[in-house]
């Protein structure tokens, strides 16, 4: 019977088309071979991948990637990229792994970014940029009767609150790991770490599993910036696992064919609609939006996916659009790990858990830390010492920064039970957490 190389197959399709038993089948993101196989082998030469082995024979090797860098970054979503591109600016050999096929695909992401959270970050572009945000809607759901409040678009001042974006996070991703690469980092993607290197307690390198094959590649700092899912940490030694409470279940339609506000972000605090988080409405452009809702997972009796089905049939100018994007994933809503470092390894991103606990907002916050991670594990290297207590700085600087004010969200969100975050006081918190308002 035929085999699949899970790690080359990039599930084109092309196989299937040639097979005259339908042995073959094409499911989202695995390739299955059924017992009808009669090893004709015709699929053998359609696949562009060599991902197919016919039986008896092993998977051809493919080009062989270098077996040490300074820094290896798992993971190109904006933390990665961001950690990659600072650390290759500063003269450090690098390479950034993506597990996926596709960088920034699929989006796992409201891709909505706050006014001035990208000063400093990156220059907006166009190209990645769906919508310019200048004014926000939040509506309380209380007893059914809904409560919607504009917070003011100017400061008390009469300065402009700021401009916030909804992004294209297909194109924004792809960018920022684009500037990666033409700084001087290596890219690879469809390659997973499977595994740590160490030398006694420290972490020296990557065990990686690419369209090569299996491979040990060394490294004098390892960045984890593998998402909510995050391994690395766990194989680190790191404590990366989130209670119920501090992770938020999500569940996103692009809608298309609507009629909305381009300009203005909707906000719903339902305890109905969503227990312990919200929904969220965030123009596109030319008649979309995200709409989509969090639900703190421990308060989950119906599955997101059929609250967010059951606010939008409710909902006439919802209801009217037709679904072109389903998307589902989990926002972590807890404190970063401590520690976050180790001996020879960072955490950064989701990985690292440094999204708001108010709104789940993360992009600007990994980019940050990205930059802030490259920073530490460069000046470590050129200090020849790359223990937990040099990388350490990381840490301390992102506790002094923006890990101050995650803190005191965390304290904010504690502090107002699920049952009250459709209350007065909390609305007019939420805005300010989200920049409006201010």
């Amino acid at each position: 019977m035929i085999s699949v190389d899970t790690m080359r197959c990039s599930y084109c399709g092309a196989c299937v088309s040639v097979c005259p038993v339908n042995a073959l089948d094409l499911q989202e993101t695995r390739l299955v071979v059924s017992e009808d196989c009669f090893e004709c082998n015709l699929c053998l030469p359609a696949c562009p991948m060599g991902a197919l082995v016919a039986a008896g024979e092993s998977s051809r090797d493919l080009p062989k990637v270098k077996d040490h860098y300074d820094v290896v970054v798992v993971g190109a979503g904006p933390a990665g990229s961001v950690a990659a591109w600072e650390a290759a600016a500063r003269g450090l050999s690098v390479l950034l792994m993506e597990k996926r096929q596709e960088i920034g695909s699929p989006v796992r992401c409201a891709e909505g970014l706050g006014p001035g959270e990208l000063d400093g970050l990156v220059d907006p572009d166009p190209r990645w940029i769906c919508a310019h945000i200048r004014k926000a809607r939040i509506t309380v759901v209380r007893d059914g009767q809904e409560h919607p409040w504009e917070p003011p678009a100017q400061l008390e001042d009469g300065e402009d609150a700021g401009v916030g974006y909804i992004l294209e996070r297909r194109v924004f991703d792809r960018a920022l790991a684009e500037r990666a690469a033409q700084g001087g980092a290596r890219l690879l993607v469809k390659t997973a770490a499977v595994g740590l290197l160490r030398d006694g307690e420290t972490v020296v390198g990557v065990q990686a599993q690419g369209v090569w094959g299996r491979r040990d590649i060394s490294a004098r700092v390892v960045i984890g910036a593998d998402g909510v899912e995050s391994r690395l940490g766990l194989w680190a030694g790191l404590d990366t696992t989130l209670l119920q409470h501090d992770l938020m279940t999500c569940a996103q339609f692009l809608l298309a064919g609507i009629d909305i506000d381009p300009e203005c972000t909707y906000y719903y605090l339902d305890r109905e609609a969503a227990p312990g988080g919200y929904v969220w409405i965030f123009p596109k452009g030319d008649g979309r939006a995200n709409v989509g809702l969090g639900v703190q997972a421990d308060l989950v009796e119906t599955a997101p996916l059929e609250l967010l089905t059951r606010f939008v049939e409710s909902r006439p100018f919802l209801a009217r659009g037709s679904i072109v994007t389903l998307i589902a994933g989990g926002v972590p809503t807890a404190l970063p790990p401590s520690p976050m470092v180790t001996d020879g390894c960072m955490l950064v991103g989701d990985a690292a858990r440094q999204v708001d606990p108010l709104t789940g907002g993360g992009i600007a916050n990994g980019m940050a830390a990205g930059r802030l991670a490259a920073k530490v594990a460069a000046e470590a290297i050129s200090a020849g010492d790359v223990s937990r207590a040099s990388l350490n700085r990381y840490e301390q600087e992102w506790a002094a920064g923006i890990g101050r004010r995650m803190a005191r969200n965390y304290r904010l969100r504690a502090r107002f039970p699920p049952a009250q975050r459709a209350g007065e006081r909390f609305m007019h918190l939420f805005a300010l957490t989200i920049g409006a308002g201010k």
